[in-house]
């Protein structure tokens, strides 16, 4: 069996998300944008990925397309690790992070997908054996809202909907305060400042956060390869830090957690170098005695390979983020929605699902 083809494809999906409009570089933000990576084989099977993402997709995409299928047309797609070693190899001139190691992600993930199908097995079971698992508990990821009355409306839905963790993207003390009060004491609350923040603006913030107890605190400070500042914060006690969504391999989580710096690891398979890479780190913070907590705000394949990493991991209390926004339509109908907190495990072979072709087809780029 050979690679005979790889294509890639950015499908845009609608969505609202319950807050006032958020853009980036002036546009508003209307749909999510998932960049799929198909690798084919000569004898007609199909192994789905996806790359990151976002307003970088078109760059990623022409990595993939130009720099990254040449070197693999004619491999063996069992052979998934020496593919990517020689991809890593050959490519390091081009940055070993950002779109070359996410189109490597997406490619990863594919020819795990492929590999699952070719053995008749679901991907957790393929890589645990000994794993049963036919739920995940999710946590609502929520989008930075910037003002209390949207912070309060959707924490509100959130836990009517069913979540029992919420997950914060607000930067102010009081936005945060508000959503405390509106969740409740029992609810886990996390935030996640997306590297907001000097040390010292981390430290004071993080202090004056303790009595809303926060589960955990994300990506606190800038820039995010402060291990020192990490560290130093995590020793403060304020509250647990995790990190890691923005690391690009293996080598970068082993030397946070060399440095102490994490109470969980963050790796996200859609950015990291996929799921070969997903589980060198899981098997890193396991050895250090660090909490998983993969980063998942997909809706592609990332979706599905993230849930069945954290079912093959062997932890029971992991849970899946997701994003807490609402779409016109998505790849793989009511998979996507929790029912009372949690997700359904796909059980079919690979990532167990192939995303919904009519819905390519109509929100293509």
């Amino acid at each position: 069996m050979k690679i005979a083809s790889i294509e890639t494809t950015i499908v845009r999906l609608p969505f609202s998300h319950g807050g006032s409009p958020t853009g980036f570089g002036g546009a508003v933000w209307g749909t999510i944008d998932v960049l799929l990576v198909e690798v084919r084989t000569d004898e007609g099977l199909s192994g789905w990925g996806e790359a990151f993402g976002f307003n970088v997709n078109p760059a990623t995409k022409a990595v993939i397309d130009n720099m990254i299928t040449p070197l693999v047309l004619g491999a063996n797609p069992v052979e998934i690790d020496s593919i990517c070693e020689t991809l890593e190899k050959k490519l390091h001139l081009f940055g070993r992070n950002g779109p070359v190691t996410y189109g490597i992600s997406g490619v990863n993930i594919a020819l795990w997908d492929l590999a699952g199908k070719i053995a008749g097995m679901p991907l957790y079971k393929l890589i645990n054996s000994g794993a049963n698992v036919s739920r995940l508990p999710a946590y609502a990821s929520l989008l930075r809202y910037g003002n209390v009355q949207d912070v309060e409306l959707n924490c509100s839905r959130a836990l009517r909907e069913g979540y029992r963790s919420l997950k914060l993207h607000e930067i102010e003390v009081a936005n945060i305060e508000a959503a405390r009060s509106a969740a409740g004491p029992a609810t886990r609350l996390m935030v996640d400042t997306n590297c907001a923040w000097t040390f010292d603006a981390a430290r004071n913030i993080a202090n004056r956060l303790r009595a809303t107890n926060l589960y955990w605190l994300e990506e606190p400070i800038w820039p995010p390869e402060d291990r020192a500042s990490l560290a130093a914060l995590r020793i403060d006690g304020a509250a647990p830090i995790a990190a890691g969504e923005n690391v690009p391999n293996a080598r970068g989580f082993a030397d946070l957690l060399d440095a102490r710096s994490l109470d969980f690891v963050q790796p996200s398979v859609i950015k990291c170098g996929g799921i070969s890479e997903m589980l060198k780190i899981f098997a890193l913070a396991d050895s250090a005695n660090v909490r998983i907590a993969p980063h998942s705000p997909y809706f592609g394949p990332g979706f599905l390979a993230t849930l069945h990493l954290i079912a093959a991991s062997g932890h029971d209390d992991v849970q899946f983020e997701r994003l807490y926004v609402d779409l016109a339509d998505n790849l793989y109908g009511d998979w996507i929605h929790p029912v009372e907190g949690s997700l359904r495990v796909p059980q079919g072979p690979g990532l167990g699902l192939d995303p919904d072709p009519d819905v390519i087809a109509r929100f293509r780029d």
